[in-house]
């Protein structure tokens, strides 16, 4: 396979990951929402890599702290939201709904998915069968509203929804056991989240990551994306606000 898939943990209290994209024959990366540089600085002197691109889903700090230190020291290309410049004046790659970036011949497609702010993007890799969402759509949950409406994110939910089943849902949290702990409030007798919650227990007593997931396994297990309309996301989003 030309490209391999990292993860860094930060282990912080937001329980952030790092995913990092490797172009294997030229030992190239992207870093998509660094939350540290020296993680990620780190990481590639361990692996002997180079970072070429970083990609931004939105402003949050969380999601671009590490970027400044990152181009202080040489020229990487830094893609984001153009919806969000003024939030994060260094990007020199602003991207738009529907448009197009190559990672050598890698080809990227943007996807606007405003809700949890209102210029976040994800980026869409059909032939690695992988989208890298941020905090749009979690394991079993979605990011909450702090700034668009539940009509945004009911939208933009959906859109993810619609991809193919097999993509590879690369979030930046592990919110999945908490995630999971309120689905099966809402969904009780559902037989594949009530196995998915005991998977996820298990995976966390060893502190191991539940990422990724897929599109098919959150259409069974994620009452944010099984909501039949409006109304029912809304209320379920408030609910998970409180829970």
């Amino acid at each position: 396979m030309a490209y391999k898939i990292h993860v860094i943990d930060v282990k912080n209290a937001l329980q952030n990951y790092i995913w990092l994209i490797e172009h294997q024959a030229s030992r190239e990366v992207i870093a998509i929402d660094p939350t540290e540089a020296h993680l990620v600085q780190q990481f590639c002197r361990d692996h002997q890599l180079t970072l070429k691109q970083i990609w931004l889903t939105h402003w949050h700090k969380d999601h671009i702290g590490g970027v400044p230190q990152l181009i202080a020291e040489q020229h990487i290309s830094v893609y984001g939201p153009r919806a969000e410049l003024s939030k994060i004046p260094f990007i020199d790659h602003p991207l738009d709904d529907q448009d197009q970036v190559y990672f050598h011949d890698l080809r990227v497609d943007i996807i606007a998915v405003p809700g949890h702010t209102l210029g976040h993007i994800v980026y869409f890799i059909e032939s690695l069968e992988s989208v890298f969402c941020g905090d749009t759509l979690f394991a079993m949950g979605c990011g909450r509203l702090f700034e668009g409406t539940a009509e945004q994110m009911f939208h933009s939910l959906n859109r993810l929804a619609a991809l193919p089943i097999q993509t590879q849902v690369y979030c930046t949290h592990e919110y999945t056991l908490s995630n999971a702990e309120f689905a099966i409030t809402v969904e009780p007798n559902n037989l594949a989240l009530q196995q998915r919650l005991d998977q996820v227990r298990k995976q966390r007593q060893y502190s191991e990551i539940t990422l990724p997931s897929s599109i098919e396994l959150e259409l069974a297990t994620n009452p944010f994306l099984r909501a039949e309309n409006l109304a029912d996301f809304t209320e379920l989003r408030q609910r998970k606000d409180h829970f």
